[in-house]
């Protein structure tokens, strides 16, 4: 099999049915025609050793620049699985080789690859090198909504796992799963929105723009919301062929997938009511907070007199006082009790027996 894996036109990732015969329109894997081996190995390095599961002995197959090597018994540290390694990507076709993009660009774009695929697949671990240093490691999750968070928020950061929202809504056989963030969890650009549909990373502009559209009524048009969503529909109902790199894709019904993502998120939104983001409220409460070490300003001939800041420090530190009682007004309309803040509000507010202000 080592050896067939690396020929052209020899392996095929369709299996026929019970009837055998193969449906082209009902693909479930991310591609169908398997010549990704054979066309990295005729412009890379490659070699892939692979030790069955029944125990048997591992055995090796290289390929250089199409040149194929016999297959070769060799060590393998696992019990069973492969190991695919490919150096010198494009030293064979030096006019493609041109045109790669610096190493650091390089190394960002098959960082965010990782990052795709390891969103898509929490319950496969995850490890990325790059110049002899491990970058990324990412044990295997649980499969499941749990499992799924635990991956993201160590893709994204723990605030993204505070502050998400549970997507979980079918309509038609279509099943819209994921995590959207609040609101106030919004982002100054779209980096943090992935999408996927049937496992696959896609940036479509059918689902980005309902994506938009959910939030349409509650951010600013220069803010995105952060979110990653999987879309799962029959095979049937979607093509994943309409672009080169199988970034966009074409549904039968797109009002369909459209009404089931802004329906999903809507109500996702609605649900959670006036919660806020916890990254806004701790930045909203740290500044009713007394800074330690203010010092009074230094006074010279252009600056207030000192008799002017006198009472300048002891509004540097919070009010100790239970209520403050002004003189000559009636007492229960005058006694201001202490201030509190709304982490979600945007002013921060005082209220008397009667009133808030």
């Amino acid at each position: 099999q080592l050896a067939l894996a690396v020929e052209r036109h020899a392996t095929s990732k369709l299996e026929p049915d019970d009837a055998g015969d193969v449906d082209l329109l009902r693909i479930h894997t991310l591609g169908f025609r398997g010549e990704a081996l054979p066309s990295i190995g005729s412009v890379a390095r490659l070699t892939i050793t692979s030790r069955p599961k029944d125990g048997g002995d591992a055995h090796q197959i290289t390929v250089e620049g199409g040149d194929q090597k016999p297959v070769a018994p060799a060590g393998f540290p696992g019990p069973h699985g492969a190991r695919v390694e490919v150096r010198d990507l494009f030293y064979a076709t030096p006019a493609r080789l041109k045109f790669m993009k610096s190493e650091r660009s390089e190394a960002m774009a098959i960082s965010e690859e990782i990052k795709r695929q390891a969103m898509a697949h929490e319950d496969v671990a995850f490890t990325l090198d790059l110049d002899g240093k491990t970058t990324l490691r990412l044990p295997a999750e649980h499969p499941g909504d749990h499992g799924r968070l635990k991956r993201l928020a160590a893709l994204l950061g723990r605030d993204f796992e505070a502050n998400a929202l549970l997507i979980d809504q079918e309509r038609d056989n279509v099943r819209l799963s994921g995590y959207a963030g609040l609101p106030t969890y919004s982002r100054g650009n779209a980096a943090h929105q992935y999408l996927f549909v049937n496992g696959r990373p896609v940036k479509d502009r059918l689902l980005q723009g309902a994506l938009r559209g959910a939030y349409a009524d509650f951010l600013a048009r220069d803010r995105h919301p952060a979110a990653v969503l999987f879309l799962d529909i029959d095979p049937l109902y979607v093509d994943v062929n309409v672009h080169p790199a199988k970034a966009e894709v074409r549904f039968r019904d797109p009002a369909l997938v459209r009404g089931l993502i802004v329906g999903a998120l809507r109500h996702a939104l609605a649900a959670a009511g006036h919660r806020a983001s916890t990254t806004v409220a701790a930045d909203a409460l740290s500044g009713f907070r007394a800074h330690e070490g203010v010092s009074a300003p230094a006074y010279s001939p252009s600056s207030p007199s000192a008799q002017g800041w006198s009472g300048w420090r002891q509004w540097a530190a919070p009010a100790t006082q239970t209520a403050q009682i002004i003189p000559g007004l009636n007492d229960r309309s005058a006694r201001v009790e202490p201030d509190y803040a709304a982490a979600h509000a945007p002013y921060p507010t005082s209220q008397t027996p009667g009133a808030s202000h």
